[in-house]
């Protein structure tokens, strides 16, 4: 081989080191764009723990015992979709938060309670709805079914949520009066409200 060769050669395999590392680089790159939402997203389940596990409580001591049942439930769901994102976050090599996205607001009237839930599911479908496309953009599908699953869910918390705060404005005492007394207990078994969907009757629609 001539020394012309030899250097056509090696710049040959030079320019594929380079595009090996910059098609690397590039997929870390994306990886981490994708991290970034999971994590994004895992902190905004952990806020909205806090959030509905203090409505639960506070709902009990006022006596409106089946949503406070039906509030822990969705709280379970949340924890749910808290691990399975932390899953996916260490599946890609990340480190999954433990930081909520925000502090729980606490003190919360019965009238106040279910349109700020509403509110809060509403937005979250839309930031989720955000987080997909990065995901779908970098060439993540795993993530992407992900998102989509959760999206779903949150949905149908959204739903419970604008009926009971609907079925408040609209009807006001008498609706709350028919609630007032109701039991609490959600049993031993750890499935959430999604899961419960279609095995009971949901009061005040679902």
């Amino acid at each position: 081989m001539t020394a012309e060769a030899r250097l056509k050669a090696d710049l040959a395999n030079l320019n594929q080191i380079r595009r090996f590392i910059v098609a690397r680089n590039t997929r870390e790159q994306r990886k981490t764009k994708v991290i970034e939402v999971l994590n994004k997203a895992r902190g905004m389940e952990l806020k909205a723990i806090a959030q509905y596990m203090n409505q639960h409580y506070n709902l009990d001591d006022m006596d409106y015992g089946d949503m406070a049942a039906k509030v822990k439930l969705i709280g379970i769901d949340e924890m749910r979709h808290a691990e399975m994102l932390a899953e996916r976050i260490k599946e890609l090599g990340g480190e999954p938060t433990t930081e909520p996205a925000g502090k729980a607001e606490k003190g919360q009237q019965v009238r106040a309670i279910f349109s700020f839930d509403a509110k809060l599911e509403d937005d979250t479908i839309d930031a989720y709805n955000q987080f997909l496309l990065v995901c779908r953009e970098n060439g993540d599908s795993t993530s992407v079914k992900l998102f989509e699953t959760i999206i779903d869910e949150e949905q149908l918390h959204f739903n419970y949520f604008d009926n009971v705060s609907d079925h408040i404005e609209k009807l006001g005492e008498t609706y709350l009066a028919q609630i007032a007394g109701t039991p609490s207990a959600t049993g031993l078994q750890t499935q959430g409200f999604v899961a419960r969907q279609g095995t009971a009757g949901t009061q005040g629609g679902a």
